[in-house]
């Protein structure tokens, strides 16, 4: 059966696959194990910007193959279960590949600390949208260990800094950082660069970077990437955190996106994860929000509220939310669309799994659709999460690693959990700049 969905399609195009809620609301019984990469994003229209992905929020794997200009085809598949249906559509066009003129030549990765008396190597590659938070280990800091103030012309007429130094502060405070850059001869284009890590005699620990750069076409963009360790102030537990965020811009058309990830990690297997992420393409913008909670015991929670819409008044959207504890709980959800002369369309839905192979779906629309059934189903939800605590430890040897001063005998830290004195190095990353303006 085929249905055509005119008023969702606009000038935007998609390609659904294992949702979790469609018609009559019913949702299926698998879920799709993912971890950084929650949903991907498709458009018609291309970029040129650093996006090898595509944009809109919808739930699903996206379609990397040429697709067809023409309004997406909703066919729903009664195959496995009359009460189970999948939306199709025909893919979307990518953004520019890696290709792109957005992006830099230098697609590999370049050792970017050269000998000393010879310049940086410039990572002007802008950060690539949907790639969640980087383990420490691809990023490559290597902090000098003396201070380190130099600056040269190269060749081409492109010229380069590099510095570096330590600041020391009270409670046994010490970072440690350097910092690079350059630009082409005239100054069309240019990157910046700084790497530190932190500690102070609490146990803080901290590693990061900054990176951001511009070409001569206009393009820019930034990025930070963050990771900590310290103790909790309630639980007196081990914690780690990781965080990024990213942004680029196009110089030559209305275009840009944001991205903003956090991870938390505790010894005894709590963790947090989330993520923020708003797009523009010309008239057309987007933004997504989810969040996953574990809390080490079994109990979780997870949710996701994504919406768009184009400067003509055409606004459509999806969001759904789940709990559960040892094969107890419950999800819901919604999927509306708004057309230019205000007209609101929305289905709702809801499942109550009580733990014995019965569920519990509801649910009603705004066209007078409605269902209140129990069904015969196996109950399937994560307890754990995909990348926990033992992961993020193995991948952060580095900031354990880092040493702290050496403290003096008598002298006692001030435990001041979770907090780290104002950084003492310029342009760090502590207020970033405002996401792209719509």
């Amino acid at each position: 059966m085929a249905v055509s969905s005119r008023g969702f399609a606009t000038q935007l195009e998609f390609k659904l696959t294992n949702l979790h809620h469609v018609s009559h609301g019913l949702a299926s019984n698998k879920r799709k194990r993912m971890c950084f990469q929650r949903d991907r994003l498709t458009i018609l229209s291309r970029i040129r910007c650093c996006c090898s992905d595509p944009v809109v929020p919808i739930r699903g794997p996206s379609g990397s193959g040429k697709s067809k200009e023409k309004a997406e085809e909703w066919r729903f598949d009664h195959k496995k279960s009359p009460h189970r249906v999948r939306v199709h559509a025909s893919p979307a066009m990518p953004f520019a590949s890696a290709q792109s003129r957005f992006l830099s030549k230098q697609e590999k990765f370049y050792p970017r600390c050269t000998p000393r008396n010879s310049g940086p190597q410039s990572r002007d590659t802008p950060p690539k949208r949907d790639t969640g938070i980087a383990n420490e280990k691809d990023w490559g800091i290597s902090l000098l260990n003396e201070n380190v103030n130099e600056s040269g012309t190269n060749e081409d007429g492109s010229t380069w800094y590099r510095e570096s130094g330590e600041d020391l502060g009270e409670n046994g405070y010490r970072c440690r950082w350097t910092r690079m850059g350059g630009q082409s001869h005239g100054g069309s284009s240019e990157w910046k660069e700084t790497w530190w890590e932190k500690s102070d005699w609490s146990g803080y620990k901290e590693l990061g970077v900054e990176k951001s750069g511009r070409n001569a076409e206009g393009d820019s963009w930034w990025e930070t990437w963050q990771e900590v360790l310290h103790q909790d102030e309630w639980s007196n537990l081990a914690r780690i955190e990781r965080s990024a965020q990213k942004q680029a811009k196009s110089g030559t058309e209305n275009a840009g996106w944001y991205e903003k990830w956090w991870e938390k990690y505790d010894a005894k297997g709590w963790t947090e994860k989330g993520a923020h992420k708003y797009g523009r393409l010309n008239e057309q913008s987007w933004w997504e929000k989810w969040g996953e909670h574990y809390d080490g015991g079994g109990s979780v929670l997870k949710w996701t509220d994504k919406w768009a819409e184009t400067e003509l008044g055409t606004k459509w959207g999806d969001k759904w939310e789940e709990k559960f504890f040892a094969g107890i709980g419950s999800r819901h959800g919604e999927t509306w669309h708004v057309s230019p002369s205000g007209e609101r369309w929305s289905r709702t839905w809801g499942e109550e799994h009580f733990g014995n192979g019965k569920v519990h779906k509801y649910g009603k629309s705004t066209t007078g659709e409605s269902w209140d059934i129990v069904v015969d189903e196996e109950t399937y939800y994560e307890a754990e999460p995909h990348y926990g605590w033992a992961d993020v430890v193995g991948d952060s040897s580095q900031l354990l690693s880092i040493q702290p001063r050496e403290r003096p005998p008598g002298v006692y830290p001030n435990l001041d959990f979770g907090s780290s004195p104002t950084p003492q190095v310029d342009d760090q990353p502590d207020i970033p700049p405002p996401p792209i303006s719509e």
